[in-house]
């Protein structure tokens, strides 16, 4: 099957307000609540044939945009802007193209009117991300087949452009045929700051039948993968570390870590003065041999503007705040910096297209040097947690970021037939906790390992939709 083309017919936004069971803090941000955005669309075929795709991501606030400045009201305003301003472009440029193309031509418009706007250029690549997902996924409906199927035909159409030179030559048509999806993802539990490690008694912890502490979590879910948040305070970090070490050690003896900086280190010689202190630390040597990268210690205003120097030889480094726009990883490689993270919310073909360099790179290397991670931005059950799931599994990454699940617990305020709905479209993915009442649903962890055979049917990974009726329109100002 070749490239197809399509039109969008029209484009709706809307969105739900998601509370949190557990306050979730990373870097100088405490999250108790959010609200989710939801796009759907309609796509028509040359043909005539019509479909209608959708996706959702969480607008979470103190991400996309730090800036001291800014309240977290303000932030999520930056996001919805965001949207409106893709929705607008993608119904004024509508002559029919295949849906990469649609992304080729917008992503420049895009980042430039976002600018006019005061939106940086990840703000400004989250709507677009979304409305590329929704159209993919109407696509996918219209020719009757799976978010998988289509990409290793590649019906998106996806090829070498002028937004990646790096790539001149490249052959996606190859990269994509020979990808082999996952059937399976280990999950890769998030220790985030504020987590109480285990119940001493003394915490305010929910009482909903879900794990709220790190030795819950272990227990209930056996994660055999971790990803823990630093604050920046060598010694509080140490501390907490040891902490976490000595738990895991008793419980996960083949742990594995991955620590995120959250852009809380001023310059890389500061964090790799915080690596050695740990290498030196007795209690904390095992938990350092057990650390598969660092993600993003630096904060985006220095993390491309220096090389890491040593720091790059002494642990592999990664991206995210910092993959802002489709050339970052160009960028960051010339640094020293060995992968790049994928998030749905970034944009699914700029994850394809860093697929593809690591794929070059590695070849012109003769060695697995560079690779791509899969995190999460607390992606919600239902559409946001589906699509971005099936985004890592086409990618190759065997352990994925999950916190969502932990918390939020299930889709809270969301009514029990499309709770429902979705347990029972998903039964390998999902799961429903008899006697806990509306929000009992949750994601499905067997021994540290999420299923993925729900996410191969028609679409872009979803087997049931939202009760539209019962969001609220986004709204125009």
């Amino acid at each position: 099957m070749s490239a197809v083309s399509l039109t969008l017919t029209f484009c709706e936004l809307f969105e739900r307000d998601v509370a949190l069971r557990l306050p979730f803090r990373f870097g100088a941000v405490t999250l108790r609540h959010a609200t989710q955005a939801f796009v759907r669309v309609g796509v028509r075929l040359p043909g005539g044939h019509e479909a209608v795709g959708a996706t959702a991501e969480l607008m979470v606030p103190k991400w996309f945009d730090k800036s001291p400045e800014l309240s977290q009201a303000q932030n999520t305003g930056q996001l919805r802007e965001s949207l409106r301003l893709a929705r607008r472009l993608a119904l004024e440029a509508n002559a029919p193209a295949t849906a990469f193309a649609r992304f080729e031509r917008q992503y420049p418009a895009q980042l430039q009117a976002g600018a006019a706007l005061g939106l940086n250029p990840l703000v400004a690549s989250f709507g677009l991300a979304l409305i590329d997902k929704a159209a993919l996924d109407g696509l996918c409906r219209a020719l009757g087949i799976s978010f998988f199927d289509a990409m290793q035909r590649n019906v998106p159409g996806l090829r070498h452009t002028p937004l990646a030179p790096d790539l001149d030559g490249f052959d996606f048509d190859a990269m994509l045929t020979d990808l082999r999806p996952m059937r399976a993802l280990a999950l890769r539990h998030t220790v985030g700051m504020a987590d109480v490690l285990a119940d001493d008694g003394g915490a305010d912890l929910p009482d909903d039948g879900l794990p709220a502490t790190l030795d819950a979590v272990v227990r209930r879910y056996r994660p055999r993968e971790f990803k823990i948040k630093l604050g920046g305070d060598a010694q509080q970090d140490r501390e907490r570390l040891t902490a976490i070490a000595s738990l895991l050690g008793q419980h996960c003896p083949d742990y594995r870590v991955t620590l995120d900086g959250n852009e809380q280190y001023a310059q890389a010689s500061t964090f790799l003065a915080f690596w050695r202190s740990m290498e030196r630390d007795a209690r904390l040597s095992d938990l350092v041999r057990r650390v598969r990268y660092v993600e993003q210690p630096l904060a985006r205003s220095v993390a491309l503007r220096h090389p890491l120097g040593p720091l790059a030889s002494a642990v592999p480094m990664m991206i995210d705040e910092s993959g802002e726009t489709l050339d970052a990883f160009v960028a960051a490689k010339a640094l020293g910096y060995r992968a790049v993270s994928s998030k749905s919310c970034k944009g699914l073909y700029k994850s394809l297209i860093n697929r593809a360099r690591c794929e070059l790179w590695n070849s012109q290397a003769g060695v697995r040097r560079y690779f791509m991670t899969a995190e999460d931005l607390t992606c919600q059950a239902g559409l946001a947690v589906q699509q971005d799931l099936a985004l890592a599994a086409l990618l190759g990454v065997t352990h994925i970021e999950r916190n969502g699940h932990h918390y939020v617990a299930g889709m809270p305020g969301v009514h029990e037939e499309e709770q429902r709905a979705f347990v029972h479209r998903h039964p390998a993915l999902y799961t429903w906790q008899a006697g806990q009442g509306a929000g009992a649903m949750g994601l499905r962890v067997n021994e540290g390992e999420i299923a993925l055979g729900d996410l191969y049917g028609e679409g872009f990974a979803s087997n049931a939709m939202p009760d539209w009726a019962a969001l609220r329109e986004m709204p125009v100002h």
